[in-house]
């Protein structure tokens, strides 16, 4: 855990937003209201499920084009996790209110949410920078992100509801149980930092 550091000179935060990786992240996060309107206004899964695809694509891409292209950012380095999150929480909400998935899948995840913006919100107050982020955090948005499109393409009852159904659980248990993981740690991290401080 390092504490907020100086202020480097960097292009503003405009001029940021037009980098290419920026650009795709702004793009996801335009997706979500998209994306929820589409999963409960019309219903329109097919539409839904392309939208998630398209985020989960543009999250992968966006990540890599920052790098070969060297246009890392402060920028990017927000958009980025909060683009995460937005789809996750707005997903698991879709996902609660259509009964895709069950009230007890939903609210510990919402609730490690609350639990890490509670821990940012003090650790900002303190001097520090937010906790880093973990290959396990990354690992399980990624898992997360799988087991959402195969979650809508377990609706009805057609064949490929009933070869979806497995995957898409095993994709939500495991992407779950890492979800959590991380955030217990997370709030590990938090709680050494601020007793060594």
């Amino acid at each position: 855990m390092t504490t907020v550091p100086e202020p480097k000179t960097e292009p503003s935060l405009l001029r940021q937003a037009f980098n290419v990786p920026n650009m795709l992240s702004l793009l996801r996060l335009a997706g979500v209201p998209v994306f929820l309107w589409l999963l409960l206004g019309p219903k329109e899964d097919g539409w839904a499920l392309a939208v998630l695809v398209f985020s989960a694509l543009t999250d992968w891409l966006d990540g890599k084009l920052a790098r070969w292209l060297d246009q890392m950012s402060r920028l990017g380095q927000l958009l980025d996790p909060a683009a995460d999150r937005l789809y996750i929480l707005a997903t698991l909400v879709a996902f609660l209110l259509r009964g895709i998935i069950p009230w007890w899948v939903v609210v510990p995840l919402v609730l490690r949410e609350l639990v890490l913006a509670v821990c940012v919100l003090v650790l900002r107050r303190r001097g520090f920078a937010p906790p880093e982020v973990t290959y396990i955090g990354k690992g399980a948005t990624f898992v997360l992100m799988y087991a959402f499109p195969f979650l809508l393409l377990t609706q009805g009852g057609s064949d490929l509801a009933a070869v979806a159904r497995p995957i898409a659980y095993a994709f939500t248990i495991w992407g779950g149980v890492l979800y959590l993981w991380s955030g217990v740690l997370y709030v590990v991290q938090v709680v050494r930092a601020l007793r060594a401080r």
